[in-house]
């Protein structure tokens, strides 16, 4: 008695689509938000936690409220907070890095229209991984307003 061959090609097939699965390297990305901007004002950077499940690199961002978005790192050189473009941003196994004011971050130059506090903006990651392969990973972040990090006394009279 020959048995049906489409309940073992089934789960040949189930096997093979969550062998794949499991194989994909995946970048968990925590807390995305933007900076509000003013009006007219130029550029804005957007910010999140990333971490790989296997060795990867942040080779470049995309998104359509900017005519440019490029990956940037802001530091103290001479005393002086230069900030610069940088050609990618590694990911390590297991660790997170964190985009945030004053380090590494997404940068958006020449925006379309100010990013206001409230609304969201969509960012397209583009990730390689050890081999060389690259894939996209789309992020919605919300726009927030910077808190000042220093508020001066009340003055009184």
């Amino acid at each position: 008695m020959q048995r049906p061959a489409f309940p073992l090609l089934t789960a040949a097939l189930l096997a093979a689509s969550f062998s794949l699965t499991a194989l994909a390297d995946t970048v968990k990305i925590s807390d995305p938000w933007a900076r509000a901007t003013a009006p007219g004002a130029p550029a804005a950077g957007a910010f999140m936690g990333l971490t790989a499940d296997a060795d990867m690199t942040l080779v470049a961002a995309e998104s359509n409220v900017s005519k440019v978005v490029e990956l940037h790192t802001m530091k103290m050189e001479n005393g002086v907070m230069v900030m610069r473009a940088v050609p990618k941003i590694d990911l390590p196994k297991g660790q997170t890095v964190n985009l945030k004011p004053g380090g590494l971050h997404v940068m958006f130059i020449g925006l379309h229209a100010p990013l206001k506090a409230g609304e969201k903006v969509d960012i397209t990651l583009r990730l390689k991984d050890s081999q060389g392969k690259e894939q996209r990973v789309p992020v919605t972040a919300e726009i927030r307003t910077m808190k000042p990090m220093h508020t001066p006394p009340a003055h009184s009279h």
